[in-house]
């Protein structure tokens, strides 16, 4: 069954401005270029069957294309106890529109997604338990500007594990709006 999840291609463009935060902090596994992404909505293990109606649900979705900022650093956890170091996304309305929309379609389809609030981010890095404190690298990083994300479409990915992480491939890309 493949793991599956709806998200943001990164351009190539912004990739390396935000490749420069990694510096070493314990525990942090960064993310590589090809692994810069943007999660809509994670579906998880996906029957074979299933895959064809996550498709055709999304191709539902109509939406109009964006052009958001890439700017600043968080966390999620607390800074001395890291679990997911990312860049933020203004403005994040109309990418929370544009969430809630596929959200919509999925939920009405009969996939169970996630139940948290939608926090627009792209995860920079992920943490293990015994993570060092990332307080100096989100002051550092607070009002750094990464570049501009267009948004022209988005993506079903789906994940294999890999010796160095996760592997995305693009199963399609839905075309939004002009």
């Amino acid at each position: 069954m493949p793991k599956l999840f709806f998200g943001l291609d990164i351009p190539e463009a912004l990739k390396p401005s935000l490749l420069r935060v990694q510096t070493p902090i314990c525990g942090a596994r960064w993310q590589s270029e090809q692994q810069l992404h943007l999660t809509l909505a994670f579906l998880g293990q996906v029957k074979e069957q299933q895959v064809a109606l996550a498709l055709a649900l999304a191709r539902k979705v109509t939406a109009s294309s964006l052009e958001l900022n890439v700017r600043g650093v968080g966390c999620f956890g607390s800074p001395e106890h890291p679990k997911i170091l990312w860049a933020g996304i203004t403005p994040e309305q109309p990418l929370k529109e544009l969430q809630q929309s596929l959200a919509t379609q999925l939920t009405n389809g009969g996939f169970k997604l996630e139940n948290h609030p939608f926090k627009p981010h792209i995860t920079l890095s992920r943490f293990k338990a015994q993570a060092g404190s990332v307080a100096t690298l989100l002051k550092a990083h607070e009002n750094t500007f990464f570049g501009r994300l267009p948004v022209h479409d988005f993506v079903l990915f789906s994940s294999t594990p890999g010796p160095d992480g996760s592997v995305y491939t693009v199963l399609e890309r839905f075309s939004l709006a002009p």
